[in-house]
């Protein structure tokens, strides 16, 4: 079971439809003793990463999530709390991946935020992206990217530069597009992470 961590950042509604369409058991992470009842957590996140941060930290739950040890995927802003910085806010993170998260440079070819449709390419093996075609379209919403790092990356996009679509290491996962608006490949990575 999944269990989705609230701490007032997140757009918990069109994950928790994606998941009832998929037939995804779920439940919700209010308190650290929440944490027990799951065997899989997502992080959703939108908005601002430094207002995000500020929130989780007033959780009460960074120590409990920082030592996880069950699949953890953060989504969106989710995805950028996991790096150890980010530009928005000039904030430190969780630093679960010691990169960071830097802003878009607007050019009359690429506008900020980068929105709508982009292809996706794995770069390395992992069940998160089973039956997942390399290059298929996901949807994307931010201001802010992931510096590429193939140590950490699991999948990269290109937008005026290339940048992380995915992290992977050992338990912890991220994704910057929205699985939930994806459609069926999004649907797929729901499915592949509820297996994990």
């Amino acid at each position: 079971m999944i269990g989705i961590v609230r701490y007032g950042a997140g757009n918990i509604f069109s994950l928790t439809a994606a998941l009832e369409r998929l037939s995804i058991p779920y439940g919700m992470v209010n308190t650290e003793a929440d944490l027990a009842q799951f065997d899989r957590y997502i992080i959703p996140g939108v908005g601002h990463a430094g207002a995000a941060m500020d929130k989780l930290n007033n959780s009460g739950l960074v120590p409990s999530i920082k030592a996880l040890q069950k699949p953890t995927l953060g989504i969106c802003v989710g995805m950028q709390l996991l790096t150890a910085y980010s530009e928005e806010g000039d904030a430190d993170l969780l630093n679960i991946f010691p990169i960071k998260t830097l802003k878009f440079s607007s050019s009359p070819d690429h506008k900020v935020p980068h929105t709508g449709w982009n292809r996706v390419y794995a770069e390395k093996e992992n069940p998160l992206f089973k039956d997942i075609p390399v290059g298929s379209h996901f949807y994307f919403v931010h201001s802010y990217f992931i510096e590429y790092n193939n140590a950490y990356t699991l999948a990269a996009t290109d937008y005026s530069i290339k940048f992380s679509a995915s992290i992977w290491q050992d338990n912890f996962y991220g994704v910057q597009f929205h699985p939930e608006k994806s459609g069926i490949y999004g649907e797929t990575l729901l499915t592949n992470f509820s297996k994990l």
